[in-house]
């Protein structure tokens, strides 16, 4: 047993749209043997948790199956072990003998893929040896606790986030900094865990100051303590004096989670070596007055109070028989106790300052404290180092509240935590000899969402309130379009259509990725990254995403929805790849783009293609209908039910709904049909002026757009490209597969000259597609040229020319057919052969380096 290939999926996806975290594994069962019953039993003494999952007794399941399903089993359960509850997965077989696709959900990515090769390993050794190491496993959720640590998101950031989900907000993350974004577009915002994009830098630089924090508020009649600043211990004495004698806090100007504090000092000597301490953590040193009382946090949000915690240090209740020691280790056994920010309570580590605190106490590590005896171990009541927090919303006096809100505004903190000093937060601190302590950009969320005492208050609520206020946008519209052949081509009109309306288009394709009217990328960008690349960018008012099947694939959909989503086609492409196997595999791919239109949106499809009506049953959104027959029985009775649908009527491209109609252009005044001749370039514009139409484009704008979009070599490099060169033409289409060499033969049939293919495949086609377009070429042309790409894609040099010719021989061995291997040459040598009113058809893979080849000729023959 081995994995052949691990794939992570981010987005909606060909196996689920909802549950967009999976793990592929394509799994090579290899020669195996089984007795699934005692197999079973030997698994479930490794894992105990399994057994409820019997299917050992499954007749309906062959052997193979059965250990795929054990591997799907096994990486839910491990992950399940470490606090990561997933229960999603599925087992595929491919065409393959003992070859299957295992999928399964993940909550954190690494954790997702350490799953996959530790559940192999466990199969293969119950297997082999018929059972598998408690070390082993041991060290297994060791490794995918720390995992799911580093990969997960903070308990703030996490909360926040949640909060956006709950909205339907979308949210990236950028991938630097730990920044998260939410909203797609020119409506984005950031957060990078409770700073926002609206946190101004001065308030931030100012709560990071401690004494100018202290000097700003005692300026404004805010009770802070009395304190001063030094580098050096030869001026402690003097400071102790200057902030009224002892008690006091010494603690690092610049810190946080508690690292270097000291409070309640009461001596020089203890003065000393707390110094000593905080100088550690900062150069410059805090000395100030020590208030006594509890310590609360305020969250104030966008200068309204929001929750006040109480935050008790770290500390163990004796009960007259433990020692400290283990009184710590019984307190660090409760579950909701973790490590960092894992769990609802941090355990209690043991540092030097925890034996000083203790010593103070007249207490050590082996000391036994009587019964219900509380004794201290932090000097802060940070929750990083082991504190519990108390809610105390409720009770807050409406003073307070007041004194918290004003202090916020004063520092210009949009998210701020204040700490307050009272013996009691009920009572106005101006009575309790109380203070305002500290100021903090970026405050900690986990006490007040998950207290360890109290009701749990939803505080990042109000975060998303002040990013996203009620009514305000958290999307761009986004466009979709997928299909087989003529993606590229309508995802270009449908941007410069969009461009009419006068908002930034941000648009995806096979040449690139687009902003406005600059590329920003060259190259096939069609994924899930270059989706992102244009939802992550301020400036865009309009995503129009090409979506192609390999980036499906790989790594889902890079967009939680669209408001349109248009399928122009499915015709057979890349078959037997990525174990996509037939047609109906490649339409139930494809389907995953309209699946995700939003109900509010549109989903635009192709009613003369079967495979594509039949997604409309799928859809939770409106559906809208294209046809190049205007008495498609579909478009009939879609537009007598009150559709929306797009029509070609005697030579106008037509929008129709309900009883009107409204025919937008004639053909042969779109440039991009080339006068009407070209039909799938007429289907195309059907489907982007219906896409662009269900966006409220105007009439007139979606008509301006299709009369200034010409299918030129600047605008669609590579897609119906017609050029002049005098006593002949030459044509540039990147066709690659049956449909695409099919609708360049209607083009053809009305070519009055003499046609001339210079041809070529893709290597990683089958033998019987390859051969199909020989054949297809073989009744398109009159004389044929076979070149092959540069990337083979694993051929042998040859092989797909000769499969070529094989297929052009088949219908017609008297074809004149030379074979150039280089395309450049053989493009060269078809263009040097033209005759008087011929057409040169190449179909490219560099489609860069043919046009080039052809203006040259061009420019040549203007001069």
């Amino acid at each position: 047993m081995k994995i052949l290939k691990i794939q992570t999926l981010r987005g909606s996806n060909y196996w689920s749209i909802q549950r967009q975290q999976l793990v592929v594994v394509r799994l090579d069962l290899e020669n195996f043997y089984v007795q699934r019953t005692s197999f079973f039993q030997n698994l479930c003494k490794v894992l105990p948790s399994l057994a409820g999952k019997d299917i050992a007794q499954r007749p309906d399941i062959s052997d193979a199956e059965f250990l795929a399903e054990i591997v799907k089993d096994i990486a839910i359960a491990l992950q399940g072990y470490v606090g990561m509850k997933v229960d999603f997965g599925a087992v595929k077989p491919t065409v393959e003998n003992n070859i299957y696709q295992v999928v399964f959900e993940y909550q954190t990515e690494g954790a997702g893929r350490y799953a996959a090769r530790a559940a192999v390993r466990i199969c293969t050794s119950l297997l082999e040896t018929g059972t598998y190491a408690t070390q082993e496993l041991q060290e297994d959720l060791k490794d995918l606790r720390d995992i799911r640590l580093d990969g997960q998101l903070g308990p703030s950031t996490d909360s926040i986030v949640a909060e956006a989900k709950a909205r339907n907000i979308p949210w990236l993350e950028i991938g630097t900094r730990a920044m998260i974004q939410l909203g797609y577009g020119v409506h984005q915002n950031r957060i990078q865990a409770t700073l926002s994009n609206r946190t101004g830098i001065l308030a931030v630089e100012l709560a990071c100051d401690k004494e100018g924090t202290k000097s700003i508020l005692r300026a404004s009649g805010v009770p802070v303590p009395r304190g001063t600043t030094i580098r050096s211990p030869k001026y402690l004495e003097e400071a102790i004096a200057d902030v009224g004698g002892f008690p006091i806090v010494i603690k690092p100007l610049s810190g946080n989670h508690g690292r270097g504090i000291t409070i309640d000092v009461l001596t020089l000597k203890e003065a000393i070596v707390a110094f000593d301490m905080a100088q550690e953590v900062s150069e410059e040193v805090i000395i100030e007055r020590f208030h006594t009382g509890r310590d609360h946090r305020i969250l104030v949000i966008n200068g309204k109070f929001v929750a006040v915690a109480e935050r008790v240090p770290a500390n163990i209740t004796g009960d007259g028989v433990s020692t400290i020691s283990q009184l710590i280790e019984i307190t660090n056994q409760d579950p909701r106790r973790g490590d960092g920010h894992d769990n609802v309570l941090t355990r209690i580590e043991i540092d030097r300052t925890s034996i000083d605190i203790l010593s103070r106490q007249g207490l050590t590590m082996e000391s036994i404290p009587p019964k219900d005896q509380i004794c201290y171990l932090k000097a802060t009541a940070n929750l990083s180092t082991g504190g519990v927090s108390v809610d105390r919303t409720d009770e807050i006096h409406p003073e307070n509240i007041w004194l918290a809100e004003r202090v916020a505004r004063i520092i210009g903190l949009d998210i701020a935590g204040i700490d307050m000093v009272t013996e009691d937060i009920s009572i106005p601190v101006r009575l309790t000899d109380g203070a305002i302590v500290e100021v903090n950009a970026a405050p900690g969320f986990r006490m007040h969402t998950a207290p360890s005492i109290g009701t749990p208050r939803n505080v990042a609520a109000p975060v998303i309130d002040m990013l996203f206020p009620e009514g305000s946008p958290c999307r761009v519209p986004i466009v979709a379009v997928t299909g087989t052949n003529g993606k590229t081509t309508t995802t270009r009109l449908i941007a410069h259509i969009f461009k009419q309306t006068g908002k930034r288009v941000g648009y995806t394709t096979t040449d690139g990725i687009y902003i406005g009217e600059c590329l920003v990328e060259k190259g096939d960008t069609t994924g899930p990254y270059s989706a992102q690349v244009i939802l992550r960018d301020p400036t865009v008012e309009v995503a129009i995403l090409e979506t192609a099947r390999g980036g499906i694939l790989r790594s889902g959909l890079g967009f939680d929805g669209c408001d349109v989503g248009v399928v122009i086609n499915v015709a057979a492409d890349h078959l037997g790849i990525g174990d996509i196997d037939t047609i109906e595999d490649l339409a139930r791919l494809k389907s995953t783009v309209v699946k995700t239109t939003l109900p509010s949106g549109y989903t635009v499809l192709n009613a003369d293609d079967p495979l594509v009506v039949a997604m409309a049953k799928e859809v939770k959104s409106k559906v809208a209908y294209f046809s190049m027959n205007s008495d498609n029985p579909l478009i009939k009775s879609h537009i007598a039910e009150g559709g929306l649908a797009a029509v070609y009527e005697g030579g106008f491209l037509t929008i129709l709904k309900s009883d009107w109609k409204v025919r937008i252009e004639d053909s042969v005044n779109v440039p991009l049909t080339l006068g009407g001749r070209a039909a799938f370039m007429i289907q195309n514009a059907l489907a982007a002026s219906l896409a662009a139409f269900a966006q409220d484009v105007t009439i007139a704008q979606i008509r301006q757009g299709l009369a200034t979009f010409v299918a030129s070599s600047e605008q669609t490099p590579g897609r119906m490209n017609l050029f002049d060169l005098g006593r002949y033409h030459a044509l540039v289409d990147y066709a690659h597969n049956p449909a695409g060499f099919q609708a360049i033969a209607e083009f053809i049939q009305k070519w009055e000259g003499e046609a001339v293919g210079v041809i070529g495949a893709p290597g990683d086609r089958r033998d019987e597609d390859i051969l199909e377009l020989g054949q297809l070429a073989a009744k398109m042309f009159k004389r044929i040229f076979i070149k092959e790409d540069k990337d083979l894609r694993g051929r042998a040099p040859r092989v797909v020319a000769d499969l070529l010719r094989q297929g052009i021989t088949e219908i017609d061995a008297n074809i004149p057919c030379m074979t150039i291997l280089d395309e450049e040459e053989a493009l060269t040598a078809a263009l040097d052969s033209a005759t008087q009113s011929s057409l040169v058809v190449v179909f490219p893979d560099k489609v860069d380096s043919a046009i080039g080849i052809i203006e040259s000729r061009k420019s040549k023959l203007s001069s």
